[in-house]
């Protein structure tokens, strides 16, 4: 009976982690996730809600700080990425009891080294601000140089999240290397075989991502591998439900709502202690990596896919915080011009301008002092002048 009238949300939690996959701040407050994620598109996405733009505001310019007042503007907003990452990760944190995820620039997928400088200075910022990295999760995309990257701060106590996984194939390298966390896409995978086929419907046990992420968690578990299987990119709940009993499910803000409002009982279908029957044991060097991937039409074209995706999101959100720089710092070389001519001009320094005082023409005091009281304040200054001001600065 209580089953019955239980919603599907809540018996999900009760046997899975339930991750919120989103970078709004108000829709993890609703759900009350264990831990949350974010990709660069989430960010982009949260970065055009009013307001979260003090967040955004305040990264930029923490980071014109670091870099310097002479920076050109490109240094400044490059700094300001990580800065951002970890600034919606931080707000997550107050929310979430667990963990959050925060994904190194796509740009480095194919950079082992530079993955792993990122990855360090990401924790670093977080440990700076009074987080402990086993809060962290490092987002790093399955391929072979991120898989390689992982290992390596895996084995720096610095936990990773290899997302953008396709393929059984990423998944085996990513548990040989160790690494916390997988999330295998379920929705990306469904949505290539629809196209491929042109099979419009695929039942939830058919679908063929809820086959993948099933493979693979039976792999893990009979192999004992301690990497965790986060399924991830939902087109549906019926998804949802065949993996109930994964041991992380990432699902977005408008499945959690269908989820909370269905009722009924949720059966589990994964049991990390008596997995289904799983293929042999595979080892897997580099070349024995891209042969696989080489084969696999759908993981290898899904992988490059999702890779553009990601840099793409990057380089809007870095075009959005240039401009939004350009913004703030005119804006304050106009309090600062405004300020400056209000000082000249205000000789005995009582906070007010007199006509006497003022060293422009009669005509522009009429025009400052709208109230006609013979006096410009502060504030009749910057308002007055606040347009050729503004585009002076603009300008310069």
């Amino acid at each position: 009976m209580c089953a019955a009238m239980a919603n599907l949300l809540d018996q999900l939690a009760a046997m899975t982690v339930v991750v919120a996959d989103t970078g709004e701040l108000e829709a993890i407050k609703q759900f009350t996730p264990r831990d949350a994620t974010t990709n660069p598109s989430l960010i982009l996405a949260a970065a055009q809600i009013p307001l979260y733009q003090g967040l955004i505001d305040e990264s930029l310019q923490a980071s014109r700080q670091v870099i310097g007042p002479d920076a050109p503007a490109e240094a400044v907003v490059l700094e300001a990425l990580d800065e951002i990452c970890v600034t919606f990760g931080k707000e997550i944190l107050r929310i979430v009891p667990g963990r959050v995820s925060t994904e190194v620039d796509a740009r480095l997928s194919f950079d082992t080294a530079a993955t792993v400088t990122k990855a360090r200075k990401l924790i670093g910022l977080y440990e700076e601000a009074g987080i402990g990295r086993e809060r962290v999760l490092i987002k790093i995309a399955s391929t072979w140089d991120g898989i390689k990257a992982a290992e390596e701060l895996e084995k720096e106590g610095i936990h990773c999240n290899l997302t953008l996984l396709f393929s059984f194939t990423q998944a085996v390298a990513c548990a040989e290397a160790g690494v916390t966390l997988i999330s295998p896409f379920v929705g990306r995978i469904l949505d290539w075989y629809k196209q491929d086929t042109g099979r419009d419907h695929y039942p939830g046990p058919e679908d063929p991502g809820v086959v993948s992420v099933t493979s693979i968690f039976n792999y893990y578990k009979t192999h004992g591998y301690k990497t965790e299987v986060m399924g991830a990119s939902f087109r549906n709940i019926e998804e949802i439900i065949e993996l109930a009993g994964c041991d992380l499910l990432t699902i977005s803000p408008k499945l959690l709502d269908q989820l909370r409002q269905r009722q009924g009982e949720l059966v589990r279908k994964l049991d990390a202690e008596a997995p289904a029957a799983s293929e042999a044991l595979l080892h897997l060097d580099h070349a024995g990596f891209e042969a696989r991937m080489a084969a696999d039409r759908m993981a290898s074209e899904k992988l490059e896919e999702g890779i553009s995706g990601f840099c793409k999101a990057i380089e809007t959100l870095e075009a959005q915080l240039a401009h939004r720089l350009a913004e703030l710092e005119g804006e304050a070389a106009f309090a600062h011009a405004a300020q400056e001519i209000f000082l000249l001009n205000d000789m005995d320094g009582d906070g007010c301008i007199t006509r006497e005082e003022w060293l422009g023409s009669d005509a522009v005091f009429d025009a400052l002092d709208t109230d006609h009281d013979g006096r410009l304040a502060p504030e009749d200054v910057r308002g007055g002048l606040g347009a050729p001001l503004a585009l002076s600065a603009a300008a310069g």
